[in-house]
């Protein structure tokens, strides 16, 4: 079943240079959006919150502040509509996945940068 499943991703799934990033990092996402027949591209910039997988089905979530309400957004790596990844801050945390960020406002929401 896993070699089935991995020839298919080989065959099938482009890689894409992206910078390397972990959980604490404060990234801008650049994805096209298809509306008809248009394509813009729109920014997503916020905290990584978990990397998960390996290979080329890892996915990353970001969580950004939009007003007072969070938003979080889950990104696959290797999604044709990703344009550009930058990395803003990198940031030092204790975990990988980041799940307390989620209760946490105002100065207590801050993470220390590397």
């Amino acid at each position: 079943m896993n070699s089935t499943v991995s020839l298919v991703q080989e065959k099938l799934i482009t890689k894409n240079d992206f910078p390397s990033f972990s959980s604490g990092d404060t990234i801008t996402v650049y994805y096209e959006i298809r509306e008809g027949d248009k394509v813009r591209t729109q920014s997503f910039k916020g905290v990584v919150i978990q990397v998960r997988g390996s290979g080329e089905s890892k996915t990353f979530t970001i969580r950004k502040m939009s007003g007072t309400v969070g938003v979080e957004r889950i990104f696959p790596l290797n999604m044709p509509a990703l344009n550009k990844i930058e990395v803003n801050k990198k940031g030092k945390v204790r975990q990988s996945r980041i799940y307390y960020f989620r209760d946490l406002r105002g100065k207590k929401a801050r993470i220390k940068e590397v």
